[in-house]
């Protein structure tokens, strides 16, 4: 979170994806519409928000645990690929005996909430991680060269 009280507009739109309208309005390049088990619909009620990359063009992110999945195919459920490649996902265990997240309490919203930002920064410092240790792989190859 930027210092101070004001969120940057990366945040507020991070934020954004609780809401499941918000997740679903992501899917609009979505290659499944219809006839499949990985609609917009069921994806954004899954937790996932669409994140497509020129390689990736089926790339997801769950809003709460961060992790990212593709290689979606028309008969693949979203919440039982989440939970078998995620099992330990904090939403996986809110959504147990539930049908929709307009079922939670508020308390549990804000756990989620917590648990959310403890995800995105253990994502952002993984992220910073790898490119450390890219960055070290390049330096080590151009001393070798010396």
């Amino acid at each position: 979170m930027a210092t101070g009280t004001a969120l940057t507009e990366a945040e507020k739109w991070e934020f954004s994806m609780n809401s499941e309208n918000s997740r679903l309005s992501t899917f609009k390049d979505w290659p499944f519409k219809d006839d499949c088990l990985c609609t917009p619909s069921k994806m954004a009620a899954a937790g996932f928000y669409h994140i497509p990359t020129d390689q990736q063009p089926d790339l997801v992110r769950c809003y709460v645990c961060y992790n990212e999945l593709e290689g979606w195919e028309p008969g693949d459920d979203p919440w039982a690929e989440h939970k078998r490649l995620y099992p330990n996902c904090d939403l996986l265990k809110v959504m147990k005996n539930r049908k929709s997240l307009d079922e939670i309490t508020v308390k549990e919203f804000m756990e989620l909430e917590c648990k959310r930002q403890q995800n995105k920064v253990r994502a952002q410092i993984e992220e910073r991680v790898k490119e450390f240790r890219q960055q070290a792989a390049r330096v080590r190859a151009q001393m070798e060269l010396l």
